[in-house]
C-alpha cells in the first residue's frame, strides 16, 4: 500500500449496492534460475508442496501454498518469460513479526532485522518497489498495524517481505466481523485479548463472568479498528 490515508479513505467511502462477480487471487508466478534449488528453499520455509508436474519440452510446473495463505506460488521451467529474481514486494502478512522471523532463522532461512518506516515510507535503497529509500531499525514503536516489516529473498533474489498487521483497516474484514487466515492468528488474537481482559479485571477489581463474551467483542473491535473495551 502506498499510503494508509488513501486507504481508510477508500474504506469509508459509501459502499456499492451492487454485488460484483467474486475473484480471488489464487496464483503468483515466480521466476527462478534453478527449479530444484528453488523447490528445496520453499520447502525449508514450511511451505506446503502442492504439486510438481512435468511434461514434454522442457516443462515443468511446481506449486507452494505458505501456512494459512488462501493464495499459491508456482515455479518452474517454460512457465513464465520473466527473468529470475524479477519478482519483488511479495507481502506475506503475519499477526506477530518477531515469531515470523524466528521461525525462518530457525529453519536457516536469512531474514533481516525488523523494520518501520519514516511515514509511509518504508523501503531500502534496493528496493524502489517499496515507494521510497527510508528505512527505519527496528519495529514500529507504537507497534502499529502495518507498520512493521522484515524481508527475505529466495537463491534467485524474489524478494518477499513480512508485514505485521493485528488490526485491519475498516472494510478489509470479513461479514462476520473477523478475518482470521489460520489457527495461529485467531490464537494471537485470543492471546492478545487474554491480557487487555486481565487488564480489565484489574481495572473492574473482580472476576468477570462473561469473559468469553468480551474476548468476542475485544477481537470483533480489533479487527473492524474500532475503540477496543476497556
Amino acid at each position: 500500500m502506498a499510503t494508509l490515508e488513501i486507504d481508510r479513505g477508500a474504506a469509508a467511502a459509501k459502499p456499492s449496492t451492487s454485488r460484483s462477480v467474486d475473484m480471488k487471487l489464487e496464483i503468483v508466478v515466480i521466476p527462478v534460475s534453478d527449479v530444484d534449488r528453488a523447490k528445496a528453499f520453499y520447502a525449508r520455509l514450511g511451505w506446503r508442496l502442492d504439486a510438481d508436474f512435468a511434461a514434454g519440452d522442457g516443462w515443468r510446473v511446481i506449486q507452494f501454498t505458505p501456512p494459512g495463505s488462501a493464495c499459491s506460488v508456482i515455479f518452474g521451467s517454460n512457465v513464465t518469460a520473466a527473468a529470475p529474481g524479477s519478482a519483488r514486494g511479495l507481502y506475506l502478512i503475519v499477526s506477530d513479526i518477531e515469531a515470523a522471523r524466528k521461525d525462518l532463522l530457525d529453519r536457516g532461512i536469512e531474514v533481516s532485522e525488523p523494520f518501520h518506516g519514516a511515514g509511509d515510507v518504508h523501503a531500502g535503497p534496493d528496493e524502489p518497489y517499496l515507494f521510497g529509500s527510508v528505512r527505519l531499525s527496528g519495529a514500529d514503536p507504537k507497534r502499529g498495524s502495518y507498520s512493521s516489516f522484515a524481508s527475505f529473498s529466495d537463491p534467485d533474489g524474489n524478494g518477499w517481505l513480512f508485514q505485521e498487521i493485528t488490526t485491519r483497516l475498516p472494510g478489509r474484514i470479513a461479514a462476520d466481523g473477523t478475518n482470521f487466515a489460520s489457527t495461529a492468528d485467531l490464537a494471537a488474537a485470543l492471546r492478545r485479548a487474554a491480557v487487555a481482559h486481565g487488564e480489565h479485571e484489574k481495572r473492574t477489581g473482580g472476576h468477570d463472568e462473561n469473559w468469553a463474551d468480551w474476548y468476542a467483542d475485544y477481537i470483533v473491535r480489533e479487527q473492524a479498528g474500532q475503540p477496543l473495551p476497556s
